[in-house]
């Protein structure tokens, strides 16, 4: 098993520095694979309800010989439950659905601010906590105006915002942001999907070859220098420990910057997902 370092959070609970990525991950392939991440040294498992799969996220934890208390489960509150009292019983029922007591992380989804109740459901997430249904809260995808429009009005700053982050979006403005209001920032998509080409780019592969890396490590290593948590995932165990692998060398500023500096800005979204437009109802 691969130790892996650890961020502290601002209400004074800790993570480590890489979590699993579960979306499109279903059935008993997707227990295999949560179960060959958990032997490789995985110990946050993110999950949504919309990503269909929290029966089988619930059935790998039950399998696994790693105690619960070891294993950081997160999911994520969808779009249709952002009233109060929906939101409240939604988080019930992924927990129902997972055959667990309580999430060790939860995350509002989308701030879906065209419906304007993304503050609602982040006051639902506050007092979950406090019935002790969730142990540390975040959201995903909230922009800076979000963000203060819920600490406003909850006096609650969330632990964790997690947002797409690669490469060809880099998203520093927003990551700036979290780090100044004492959130961390989880990465989606750390390596931009199967849809554009960025762990092929020549200046990633030029990186890699030096450190005798993979493009993928390199990518990952220029997210914890940023101090950010990528959220990855792979299938294979092959490509779940080299994942962690990443522990054991640095970049230089000037790799660092190269790397800033193949952002595409908004034209470099892998599903062009604008926080302030993207509707997930879920």
């Amino acid at each position: 098993m691969t130790l892996i370092e650890h961020y502290e959070l601002n209400d004074g609970s800790s993570l480590p520095k890489i979590g699993l990525g579960t979306v499109n991950i279903q059935g008993a392939t997707g227990v295999n694979s949560i179960l060959t991440a958990i032997e490789a040294g995985y110990r946050v498992i993110d999950t949504s309800t919309n990503y269909m799969n929290e029966g089988m996220v619930g059935e790998a934890i039950r399998r696994s010989s790693v105690p619960r208390e070891e294993l950081i489960i997160s999911s994520k509150l969808p779009g249709m439950a952002h009233d109060y009292d929906k939101a409240i019983k939604m988080i019930q029922e992924s927990l129902y659905r997972l055959g667990i007591d309580y999430f060790d992380k939860y995350l509002i989804h989308w701030p879906l601010p065209k419906r304007g109740k993304y503050d609602q459901a982040w006051q639902a997430l506050v007092d979950a906590q406090k019935f002790g249904l969730i142990k540390t809260i975040g959201v995903s995808n909230f922009l800076e105006e979000h963000l203060e429009t819920i600490i406003e009005k909850t006096g609650v700053t969330p632990a964790t915002n997690q947002i797409e982050r690669h490469p060809y979006f880099n998203n520093k403005e927003l990551v700036e942001t979290n780090k100044r209001l004492g959130i961390l920032t989880e990465a989606w998509s750390p390596f931009g999907r199967e849809i554009n080409d960025v762990i092929e780019h020549e200046t990633i592969a030029t990186i890699a070859k030096k450190y005798d890396k993979s493009p993928t490590q390199v990518i990952l290593r220029w997210n914890l220098q940023n101090g950010v948590m990528p959220i990855v995932k792979a299938s294979s165990y092959k490509h779940q420990k080299a994942n962690l692998d990443v522990f054991d060398f640095e970049l230089t500023q000037a790799e660092l910057e190269t790397i800033d500096g193949l952002d595409k800005g908004e034209p470099g979204r892998v599903e062009g997902q604008h926080p302030n437009e993207y509707e997930e109802f879920g």
